[in-house]
């Protein structure tokens, strides 16, 4: 997400930042070149308008022109500037009232609200131990209660069972009465979407808000429609009182447009961003760690986060222990290998870390294939238990045997060795304290070679 953006601004910024010193007219021009930035990553025009306005007093003061690091002040300018108009602070769902909570999804057919539905519910349960029902109040699309039920089955969260011929209202009030007798904190609605806003869905999410007096109203939005989708939420704000959006397919989002113009353009928080298709790709949206990300400058805290959820303690601990012992064995890496998979990949990593887009463009300049991750546990998954552990004893005749195994080929085995010696001496070097890292240059060019 916002990788375009983020381009764009770290380029304008490397310039400020080479320049001993600034003068009104040097930030002008960089100001104009961030509005274009903005502009062409699709922000709506009053949104662009007021942040340059917002910067331009602050990085024409005299504390910038005089500024020992004028290009860095700028920045600092910018990022304060971008988490204000994001929205300052994280914004919570609102579960403070006598459960069951009534949480409503509206949107437009097509935006994921189903999908949402079941990973909200999923996330309440798993950070907010709260007990979740999930109701389907979409009667018109096809089998649409159905793919709530399916959802719900798959991953072990309660949904109302579905009676046949029940009315939206009918069915919400039958979901209260089966929440209260289950026990249920939270009930999370998924509406019935059109493929345009028109008065009989405005009518009806009226009506069930009359009965169901929910603690939030979430819309459920497509990042990728950009404009289309800060338009889709001014339309809701000004029918429902909206309390929150949700931007489904950030993932996909290279523009991030939506994102920077919905909380100024609407006045609603974002409150979630949907980064994938799994029931766990939802994160909480920080704005300070959005602009953070926006502004190339990574965002350490949520990949953290992020690691401390997914990534195995007991297998990093034994890794660890190996290290200090200055043993590397192919066991240990692909105990890597699936850790990274969990954290989305190489691309899932890279993108939370700060200063990679020479990485990045090293990764697309070169071709390198995420898919190899799965090659790799294929291949050492094919050895024997002795050959993860000493991989030198892997001859000819072995890597013809592993080659069969694993559905590749021995140049492929070869590559793999290749890459995991250079891992395997960068481990043992770090282990001994020398823990240089990546630098400007980006990966050492032997070691990128070897991911190709």
């Amino acid at each position: 997400m916002f990788e375009n953006l983020t381009n764009k601004l770290e380029e304008i910024f490397s310039s400020l930042k080479k320049a001993p010193s600034l003068n009104e007219k040097q930030v002008d021009e960089g100001l104009r070149s961030i509005r274009q930035a903005l502009l062409e990553a699709d922000v709506a025009l009053p949104v662009a308008k007021k942040l340059i306005e917002n910067i331009k007093p602050k990085a024409i003061g005299k504390e910038i022109i005089r500024s020992t690091t004028p290009g860095q002040m700028i920045v600092k300018i910018v990022y304060d500037e971008l988490v204000q108009l994001l929205g300052d602070q994280k914004s919570e769902l609102n579960l403070n009232a006598v459960p069951p909570v009534s949480i409503m999804l509206v949107g437009l057919q097509g935006s994921g609200k189903t999908t949402t539905a079941a990973k909200l519910a999923q996330y309440l349960e798993k950070n907010n131990k709260k007990k979740v029902l999930l109701v389907s109040l979409d009667i018109y699309r096809p089998a649409a209660q159905e793919q709530l039920k399916i959802l719900g089955e798959q991953n072990s969260l309660q949904t109302l069972p579905i009676v046949k011929d029940q009315l939206p209202n009918e069915i919400a009030r039958r979901s209260l009465s089966a929440a209260s007798l289950s026990g249920s904190d939270v009930i999370i609605f998924d509406t019935a979407g059109r493929t345009q806003i028109d008065l009989s869905m405005m009518s009806e999410i009226k009506e069930l808000k009359s009965i169901l007096n929910p603690s939030e109203i979430v819309l459920v939005a497509d990042s990728l429609t950009g404009q289309v989708a800060v338009d889709i939420a001014s339309e809701f704000k000004k029918t429902v009182d909206l309390t929150g959006i949700v931007l489904t397919r950030a993932d996909g989002d290279g523009r991030g447009g939506a994102a920077v113009s919905m909380k100024f353009t609407t006045g609603v928080p974002i409150k979630f961003l949907g980064v994938g298709e799994k029931i766990e790709n939802i994160e909480i949206f920080h704005p300070d760690r959005i602009a953070n990300r926006i502004l190339g400058m990574g965002d350490i805290v949520s990949l953290v986060e992020k690691a401390s959820e997914d990534l195995d303690q007991d297998k990093i601990k034994e890794t660890e222990e190996n290290l200090k012992k200055g043993k590397f064995s192919m066991q240990d890496y692909l105990s890597q290998l699936r850790q990274m998979k969990k954290m989305g990949g190489m691309e899932g990593v890279l993108s939370m870390l700060p200063g990679v887009s020479k990485i990045k463009s090293q990764m697309d300049n070169s071709g390198i294939d995420e898919s190899i991750i799965n090659k790799n546990e294929a291949i050492i998954l094919s050895m024997t238990k002795k050959e993860r552990k000493n991989p030198k004893i892997i001859n000819g005749s072995r890597r013809k045997r592993i080659a069969n195994g694993s559905g590749t080929d021995v140049a492929t085995i070869n590559k793999l060795l290749k890459q995991f010696k250079l891992m395997s001496d960068m481990m043992k070097k770090m282990s001994k304290g020398n823990q240089k890292g990546i630098g400007d240059k980006g990966i050492p060019p032997e070691l990128f070679n070897q991911l190709k």
